[in-house]
């Protein structure tokens, strides 16, 4: 699995680090920081829940 984010789409809302802290945080600005651009499988559900509930659509999870 591979995650990526869009900085430049991220609204800042946090969704992503409240759903999945070890994958995701915020900075300074309140944009979303990718921890684990490649997690483990058993990661996955967290990652797909934190971009399906990303207001910007700034996460994207592909196999």
């Amino acid at each position: 699995m591979n995650i990526t984010v869009d900085r430049d789409a991220c609204v800042g809302a946090g969704q992503c680090a409240l759903i999945a802290g070890e994958l995701f945080d915020q900075d300074d600005d309140g944009l979303v920081e990718l921890l684990e651009p490649e997690p483990d499988a058993s990661q996955e559900p967290l990652a797909r829940r934190a971009a399906g509930l990303c207001p910007a659509r700034a996460i994207t999870v592909s196999a």
